[in-house]
């Protein structure tokens, strides 16, 4: 039977207010699935949970996740998935890379010298064209999150934790 996981745990929760209950698990995800609010998915460990997420979740590396009872803490890692990793000739020319991947409206994690994105032949082709360094890897994909998107976070009360 799977666990029910349906509140995240609000990034500055101290454990003074309220101890952390001492079972914790991993749940390793591709960019995709973080942005799953309903579904199940197996853990690192083999257990089995159901997430049941406020609407509009979107699962961040390290974020932590709890049951209504508070017995288990369950962390989000982000696992490593195909991604393209972008370089470019100058930092000139990586903006304009962003640019016209931006007009694209897809998923991009910004580093300071690259840019990353699910692989795409029609985003290769382009980004060949403009003369970009495209690196075939496998690593955790951390894309942006929308400038109008919270992050959504709650507890059995309602409040942040």
């Amino acid at each position: 039977m799977p666990l029910f996981v349906t509140y995240v745990l609000d990034r500055h929760y101290t454990p003074d207010h309220n101890p952390l209950p001492s079972t914790h698990a991993t749940l390793s995800l591709v960019a995709d699935d973080r942005t799953r609010v309903r579904h199940r998915f197996t853990g690192d460990q083999g257990e089995d949970f159901h997430l049941d997420l406020p609407r509009g979740t979107l699962l961040q590396d390290g974020d932590r996740l709890t049951d209504s009872a508070r017995s288990i803490i369950v962390t989000i890692r982000a696992k490593p998935e195909p991604v393209y990793t972008i370089t470019a000739s100058s930092t000139h020319h990586l903006m304009r890379l962003a640019y016209h991947l931006g007009n694209r409206h897809v998923a991009i994690e910004i580093g300071q010298t690259y840019l990353r994105l699910q692989p795409d032949p029609v985003l290769r082709a382009m980004l060949l064209q403009l003369k970009a360094h495209i690196n075939d890897d496998v690593l955790p994909f951390l894309p942006e999150v929308g400038a109008y998107h919270g992050h959504a976070h709650s507890t059995p009360t309602g409040s942040s934790l």
